[in-house]
């Protein structure tokens, strides 16, 4: 849904597509940077 999202908003500039593509894109961006965090704690133990 993502990808579809945001290949929509390329092609047309349509907003609602943009803001479904950054609603999409919020789980992950956040997931990743629990992820990150978790990797540094273990590095520096």
């Amino acid at each position: 849904m993502r990808d579809f999202s945001w290949k929509y908003f390329a092609m047309t500039g349509d907003v609602d597509a943009y803001l479904l593509y950054k609603e999409a894109t919020s789980p992950y961006e956040e997931e990743a940077a629990a992820a990150e965090e978790r990797i540094i704690e273990e590095e520096a133990e």
